[in-house]
């Protein structure tokens, strides 16, 4: 770990624990590796679905409603 890291205590269901040491033996890292990398991977899911709400604020919106009758105009329902 580098001197910018952080600690912090997790508590984490017991099969997920058990699960994480399992990988991290098995893939020659440690639990903070593997929970690092997820929480990254977590981040940058939010930071691209909040790219794609940006672009897509000026769309139109229908009501479900309106949604229905439009799939069951289109013989979809």
């Amino acid at each position: 770990m580098s001197e910018l890291s952080k600690r912090s205590t997790v508590y984490f269901d017991p099969a997920i624990h058990r699960a994480l040491r399992i990988k991290a033996a098995s893939t020659n890292r440690s639990l903070s590796e593997l929970v690092n990398e997820a929480v990254r991977e977590a981040l940058r899911e939010d930071r691209e679905d909040l790219e794609v709400f940006e672009e897509r604020v000026a769309e139109p919106t229908i009501s479900y409603e309106e949604l229905l009758d439009d799939l069951k105009a289109h013989g979809k329902l």
